[in-house]
This record gives structure tokens, sequence and C-alpha cells, in this order.
């Protein structure tokens, strides 16, 4: 009797490695509102990043399952953060900045926050702001680009510059005014810049 394979969840993930080939796999499920975004017209974002980071991308369209093998750990990890990053929201462009090797991606789930459906919405408009402005803020001070998608804040920006983002966001989850983040923030840019002039 055939064995039925485990179905997937979102976020579920899974690594092999087949020795024989030396290939290595990555098996992730994302939103199928987003497997358009990660195919692009005609195939193009898909293309894209095959071929930036030598990797082979199976998509099944239907249930948003998506494999990715290639040859390279490395690489095939940064086409694992790219894939990821797409699925939470944020455009190709921006996704790619993950191929750098000083940039990170990181994701907080608004339910370590929130205890209700409305604390959800009430959260992730604290984090937006009117029109964006929150949002907006945030990115300039801590030069980083934020997500806001389904359950998930994502962030992508350079390493040190990605802490920054996070606390700030963290702090608005936590119930900090926004004076307050933007303050702290501030400070700490300042801070961050006078050690890359004296490290320079």
């Amino acid at each position: 009797m055939k064995k039925e394979k485990p179905k997937k969840t979102e976020g579920d993930e899974k690594t092999e490695i087949a020795s024989d080939i030396e290939e290595f796999s990555y098996e992730l499920k994302i939103p199928k509102e987003r497997v358009a975004v990660l195919i692009g017209t005609k195939g193009e974002t898909k293309k894209q990043l095959e071929a930036a980071t030598k990797t082979k991308l199976n998509i099944d369209s239907k249930e948003g399952d998506v494999e990715i093998t290639g040859e390279d750990a490395l690489n095939l990890y940064s086409a694992r953060e790219i894939v990821r990053a797409i699925s939470r929201g944020f455009n190709p462009d921006t996704a790619m900045l993950l191929l750098k090797g000083d940039y990170g991606f990181d994701i907080l789930p608004i339910n370590d926050y929130a205890k209700t459906k409305n604390d959800e919405e009430r959260l992730k408009g604290r984090v937006i702001g009117e029109e964006g402005k929150a949002r907006r803020i945030i990115e300039e001070l801590s030069e980083c680009r934020i997500s806001v998608y389904g359950k998930t804040i994502s962030i992508i920006g350079q390493f040190e510059n990605l802490t920054l983002a996070r606390r700030a966001i963290e702090l608005l989850l936590a119930g900090s005014s926004h004076a307050h983040v933007y303050m702290l923030l501030e400070k700490a840019r300042k801070k961050l810049k006078m050690r890359t002039m004296e490290s320079a």
C-alpha cells in the first residue's frame, strides 16, 4: 500500500540532502495568493531567482508548495529566504536584496502579542500607522524595509539595522508610544553612525 505524503502547513519546511549527487533541497508552503508574485510575468521572477542562486524552483500553483533544489547550500539558503520574503508580502526586487551578504530577513508573529482577532488588527494598525506613516518612519530611521502581511510583520535590512527595526516594532506591539519608539530609533541610529565613522 502506497504511503501518503504528510500535508505541509504554511511555514513548514523540510531540508533533504541526497549524498550520492550532492543535491540539497528545501520544501516550503507559501500563501496561494503569493504564488503569482513568485512566478512573475511570463515566469520572469522565477527565472531571475533561479539564475541568481543557481537553483531550481518547482512550484505547485494550486497548493502553494515550493520545492527548491540546488548543489550549493549557501545559494539554496539565499533562494529559500527570498521565497519566504516574497511569501510574506515583499515585492521581488526588495526580496532580492537578500542576495547581498550583509542583508538579513526577520519575521515577528503578531500572535505572540495578540490575544484576539481584534488585537491582531489593532496591532497591525499600530505598526502601519495612519496612511502608512508609522511604517514609513521606522523604515527611514532603521534603513530597513517592512512588510505587514497576514499574521506576521517581516523586516529586510542590513544586519545591524535589522536589530533596530525589530526592537522598534516589538516596542510598538508591546504598547510603547510612537513618539517614544521614534526617539529611541533616532538615538540608536546616531550611535550606529558614530561607531561606523570611528571604525572607518
